[in-house]
């Protein structure tokens, strides 16, 4: 570290500055006080119950493969991340930036976690009770090219901040972009708000599940309810450093835009795979991506924009064993962002009391 960053992180005795940073640091305060166990938060009965839904369920097999190939894309994800942000980690030069960014892969290796015990207590059974081929969360059937391209290219984003002369505010707002704004913000978010609409009595109403159709997974909905509170500050802490950037002039918002819309063909092309033989429309899905793109590029240029805050409210009431290497294919993820399910820090039996 050089002596200008010393100076604005550190002390003189080289240790940092703890007043600064707690005045600063709210995305990391916020992340250590919603701390949650990927472990035990998450009930094993209700993870069984969800095992015993799908193996009861009017699924076809079909049906099952392309539910079972969207969790390994969760899972993949959240193990990419864990690996991939650390270039980032290391390429801030700011003391509260870089104990969140920290936090971070923390919280997704938490996230990865979760998608592996669901794969094998849920996902592995029920393949089995189907008479369906058990195949592990890193089997290329469940990548399609619109994946490997989108994470080949975020993860060439943050390791470019580690080459020689690579670590601009230019290139960090890059990676912001791939990681942050495309892939937790559009992709995960979009496919959080399908299994929700999916597989929750919460979620948006789609016209496919109107007669009733909709199987409901409780187990899953509450590991991902969890893992969106997170996103929300991975979003927010992503969103608001753009953001600062764009202010400040260190760099044009037209970045932002093109690396975006560069980006959302292959959001598009991981949506609406299309790999599997079901009805599911995904036509709501690719609309949604698409708006909530746009929305992220008009909060991120607005100087009016509400992002989301640095502090929140208190702590909730109420995987991948093996690692993925397709190219070095990854999985998607998101977080929530000010306004949207408003409900989601509260847990499920929170959720039902809310209805009532």
């Amino acid at each position: 570290m050089d002596a200008t960053v010393c100076h604005a992180t550190r002390t003189a005795t080289g240790r940092c500055d703890w007043t600064r940073t707690r005045s600063r640091g709210g995305y990391f305060r916020n992340a250590v006080y919603r701390h949650w166990d990927p472990y035990e938060a998450i009930p094993a009965e209700l993870l069984a119950q969800d095992r015993e839904r799908l193996i009861d369920s009017d699924w076809t097999d079909e049906e099952f493969r392309g539910f079972r190939a969207s969790i390994a894309k969760f899972g993949a994800g959240e193990e990419a991340v864990t690996e991939d942000l650390a270039p980032l980690a290391i390429a801030l030069d700011d003391i509260d930036d870089g104990m969140f960014v920290s936090s971070q892969i923390y919280e997704e290796a938490k996230h990865a976690v979760f998608f592996d015990r669901y794969w094998r207590e849920v996902i592995d059974p029920v393949a089995e009770a189907r008479g369906i081929e058990r195949l592990p969360p890193t089997d290329e059937e469940f990548f399609n090219d619109a994946y490997v391209q989108l994470f080949d290219r975020t993860e060439a984003a943050m390791h470019r901040l580690l080459e020689d002369g690579e670590n601009t505010v230019h290139n960090r707002v890059v990676a912001y972009c791939h990681y942050h704004l495309a892939v937790e913000s559009v992709l995960a978010q979009t496919a959080y708000y399908g299994y929700q609409a999916q597989y929750s009595d919460t979620g948006p109403e789609f016209d496919q599940f109107e007669d009733g159709t909709r199987t409901e997974l409780d187990g899953l909905i509450e590991g991902i309810t969890r893992i969106r509170s997170d996103e929300g500050r991975h979003v927010g802490f992503g969103m608001r450093k753009v953001q600062e950037h764009i202010e400040a002039g260190d760099v044009d918002e037209v970045i932002i835009r093109e690396t975006l819309q560069e980006l959302l063909p292959h959001i598009a092309g991981i949506v609406d795979d299309g790999q599997y033989d079901t009805d599911f429309d995904s036509t709501p899905l690719v609309e949604y991506a698409s708006e909530k793109l746009s929305r992220r590029i008009e909060i991120i240029t607005s100087r009016d924009a509400e992002l989301p805050p640095r502090r929140g409210a208190g702590p909730d009431q109420g995987r991948r064993g093996g690692r993925c290497r397709l190219s070095r294919s990854r999985g998607p993820r998101d977080g929530l962002v000010a306004g949207d399910v408003p409900t989601a820090d509260v847990g499920l039996a929170g959720r039902r009391a809310l209805q009532q």
